[in-house]
């Protein structure tokens, strides 16, 4: 039986499957109003009748424009960690599976007091390929997935495919925001950080936690403004990420766009070492550069992902300690300087945010206050606030 009724697609919203790659290392519309034909804004939620009794209510999103809701679900899974952070701070239980699950670094939330993610259940979407079996198997009430996201990364995986999904399981409801780098992702808008996060909580009817996490976010960029301001030069900074991670001798490349992998680096004004080179983004080339390449553009902060796990005495006495002792990696400003670091994972949601933003900001401007306020975190998670 079908749970969740779709009612349709947005124009030229699913985009015709083209070869997928198999890449693994691996990031406001306003609420209400009438829907634009590719599924820009959300339609009006449903309100409740005489009899207490919910009415259904509609959300619309690129690319899978607008879907009906009979009730609001209560099993879900995320395509990756930025959605399944929204879905904590939304106070909802952890989605049954995402992306990878090492990916989704649930470490952060030790940050934030009263409030953790168990993540010992959860299932890796993604095992040597991605099954369709494996879907009937979580039967999520929703799937906050990008649909083209699973039909051009794997060959096999086809319109009728989701169609079946939708119709037997439950609908999808996602948009590609963490990287701006994929080349079938230009046939519909890219959504920001809070603007995904407005729409999921408009799917799970909690638009109280929304707002209230706006308004955290509102007065972080204000603090975050004033940080910023005090700087006369902004530092050039290389995201990269290592291979070997703990003694790298090459790098793949990412470029800061606007997706939501990059917000932080975007709110610090920081200069993109890469921008004015030959270098390509990872996403839109899956090149690899190596220590010459990056001597001769000698970053000032060097970035490294893939080493969210470790801490930061654990990153400096491995990747840090490693580089000192090579030849050409040493002769690197930043290492002379010691401004490498650990560069954020691919995916953030507004509480991984705002942790690693402030982060950041001690990173590259050496800021050494809090920027927000954790406890008003804790209580709008909690539902205290």
């Amino acid at each position: 039986m079908q749970r969740r009724q779709y009612l349709g697609l947005g124009a030229g919203a699913l985009v015709t499957a083209l070869a997928g790659c198999s890449d693994t290392t691996g990031e406001s519309a306003p609420s209400g109003g009438s829907e634009t034909p590719d599924g820009t804004e959300a339609t009006e939620t449903g309100s409740e009748t005489q009899s207490g009794q919910n009415q259904s209510y509609t959300v619309s999103m690129p690319p899978v424009g607008a879907v009906e809701f009979d009730d609001v679900p209560e099993t879900w899974v995320a395509n990756n960690g930025s959605w399944a952070d929204m879905g904590v701070a939304l106070g909802l239980e952890p989605p049954k599976g995402v992306w990878l699950t090492e990916r989704y670094h649930t470490q952060y939330y030790d940050q934030i007091p009263d409030v953790s993610v168990d993540k010992s259940e959860m299932v890796s979407l993604y095992q040597d390929g991605v099954s369709k079996e494996l879907f009937y198997e979580l039967d999520a009430d929703v799937h906050v997935i990008d649909p083209n996201f699973l039909m051009n990364r794997f060959k096999g995986w086809e319109q009728a495919d989701i169609d079946e999904i939708r119709e037997q399981i439950g609908p999808f409801f996602g948009n590609s925001i963490f990287s701006t780098g994929y080349s079938w992702h230009e046939d519909y808008p890219y959504l920001s950080l809070m603007e995904a996060f407005e729409k999921l909580s408009e799917v799970f009817q909690r638009q109280d936690r929304y707002a209230a996490f706006e308004s955290v976010h509102e007065e972080f960029q204000s603090n975050l403004e004033s940080v910023v301001s005090e700087q006369s030069d902004r530092p050039s900074v290389a995201i990269l990420w290592p291979a070997p991670v703990d003694q790298p001798d090459s790098f793949s490349p990412y470029l800061i766009g606007d997706g939501t992998s990059f917000k932080q680096w975007r709110d610090l004004q920081v200069r993109d070492a890469l921008a004015d080179t030959n270098v390509k983004d990872f996403h839109a080339d899956r090149g690899a550069i190596d220590y010459e390449t990056l001597l001769e553009i000698d970053p000032d902060v060097l970035l490294l992902r893939g080493n969210e796990q470790k801490s930061a005495a654990e990153f400096e006495n491995t990747v840090l300690s490693f580089m000192r002792d090579h030849n050409t990696a040493s002769e690197l400003t930043a290492v002379q300087n010691g401004d490498v670091y650990r560069g954020g994972p691919l995916y953030q949601g507004p509480i991984t945010n705002l942790l690693l933003t402030e982060r950041a900001a001690r990173q590259v401007y050496g800021a050494d206050e809090q920027l927000f306020d954790r406890q008003r975190v804790a209580d709008i998670v909690n539902g205290n606030d």
